[in-house]
């Protein structure tokens, strides 16, 4: 028997990319950026993020989680190290990623307008890992742990 097929995180992000549905307020905040997490089940959590111009992440990754992200409103950067340099990709409204367990990323509201995104991880988030690129490696910074850092 066949086993079914995983949900598309990217198709969850776009069903929870109307804000008048969320559970929570939208907001925009400085110095660091909203976040919120909007659902979470047995299969997969939904966060959503505001982004100011210049907000942004460290190089981090997901702690063994896979996951999607839509851009909801705005523009966002995301760079990955490709060759140990930093690649971006510009992303648009209406425009996603998805990703798997081992993928490092930023990303940056490089635009001058606020920026909104939903993102979808599978498992839950339980850590994540932020990095240093140096001399074109990926190093260490910190592992934060999900309910002390966040």
């Amino acid at each position: 028997m066949a086993r079914p097929a995983p949900t598309d995180l990217l198709a969850v992000a776009a069903r929870w990319a109307d804000p008048t549905g969320w559970p929570v307020a939208l907001r925009f905040a400085a110095p660091e950026r909203w976040y919120a997490r909007l659902h979470a089940d047995d299969g997969h959590e939904v966060w959503a993020l505001s982004w100011l111009s210049g907000q942004g992440t460290d190089l981090h990754d997901h702690g063994g989680s896979a996951g999607a992200f839509l851009v909801v409103a705005g523009a966002l950067t995301e760079e990955t190290v490709h060759a140990g340099r930093l690649r971006p990709h510009r992303l648009d409204t209406g425009t996603g990623r998805r990703f798997g367990v081992h993928h490092v990323h930023r990303v940056t509201n490089t635009a001058d307008q606020p920026a909104l995104s939903v993102h979808v991880y599978r498992p839950a988030l339980s850590r994540m890992t932020r990095y240093h690129l140096r001399d074109g490696r990926l190093r260490v910074a910190e592992v934060a742990e999900a309910g002390v850092a966040w």
